[in-house]
């Protein structure tokens, strides 16, 4: 009589194939859904980050032009701000407590002074996700003279 009874034990403690399939399903029912929303938040963070680098460059930029009296040229670039350039009297820096980060995709940012676009203040750039100017959403240019 006790054969019986470790059949049934076994029974109830397996898992069955039927089982397996409609967990597997689900989990992949909600692997789809979330996927594609926190791929997009990631790109939105990315887009803030270049953004907020690019605030906190300026501001270095600021207080760089508050001590020698002009902004670092082109040829200096961004690198000026954490080692003072040839010529330059009265660098107090650095402006910047690290060195100079790639922008979120990993591409350098692109610094021109004298801007390009007709303004005051120096141009920084990033390219966006494609490294490459223009382009539309994750991949159009974050740019210094706009806010958003």
């Amino acid at each position: 009589m006790r054969q019986p009874n470790r059949r049934k034990k076994r029974r109830q403690a397996g898992v069955t194939l039927i089982e397996m399939l409609v967990v597997v399903t689900i989990i992949a029912l909600f692997a789809a859904l979330v996927a594609p929303r926190m791929l997009q938040k990631s790109d939105t963070a990315r887009i803030t980050a270049a953004r907020a680098q690019i605030n906190s460059f300026m501001t270095a930029l600021g207080a760089y032009k508050l001590d020698t009296g002009v902004y670092p040229t082109t040829e200096q670039g961004l690198q000026a701000l954490r080692t003072p350039p040839q010529g330059v009297n009265n660098w107090q820096g650095p402006y910047l407590p690290q060195e100079i980060p790639d922008d979120p995709w990993g591409n350098p940012y692109v610094y021109r002074y004298p801007p390009e676009n007709g303004g005051l203040e120096p141009e920084i750039i990033s390219y966006g996700a494609d490294g490459q100017p223009g382009g539309d959403g994750i991949f159009a240019d974050i740019v210094s003279w706009k806010s958003k």
